[in-house]
């Protein structure tokens, strides 16, 4: 179960920088659209990207979401990705995260598939 901070902070606009590694252990960082289902983080990308590649090859993540109103108000979520989704339920995620973002649903093209990667806690830190 998330903490309820984590849980109020992704059910809002706010915006989530998330961490996968490459082969050679190098970080790669990205703001992100992020939601959540009580349980677990979740992320919404193509399967063409290389942080998909890299949660393949390695599952850790850190999530860090921060409060778009106090920015220093933050939780960072370190965990592991422990299910993917694809499909139909995957392309009707991205939009409920547009239109909860921008209002609108998902307007950039979709270059291959849309996946919700989703993310366990081991570690919560709450600021």
């Amino acid at each position: 179960m998330l903490d309820a901070k984590t849980i109020n902070l992704c059910q809002g606009p706010n915006f989530a920088a998330l961490t996968t590694l490459f082969e050679d252990g190098q970080p790669q960082t990205q703001i992100m659209w992020v939601g959540c289902d009580g349980e677990h983080l979740l992320i919404n990308t193509e399967v063409h990207r290389a942080k998909f590649a890299n949660i393949e090859r390695d599952p850790r993540v850190t999530v860090t979401v921060w409060d778009h109103s106090s920015p220093y108000s933050y939780v960072e979520v370190r965990g592991r990705v422990v299910d993917t989704v694809r499909g139909d339920e995957a392309r009707a995620h991205i939009d409920a995260l547009a239109q909860k973002y921008t209002g609108a649903d998902y307007g950039n093209p979709i270059r291959s598939e849309r996946v919700i990667l989703k993310i366990a806690p081991e570690r919560e830190v709450v600021h």
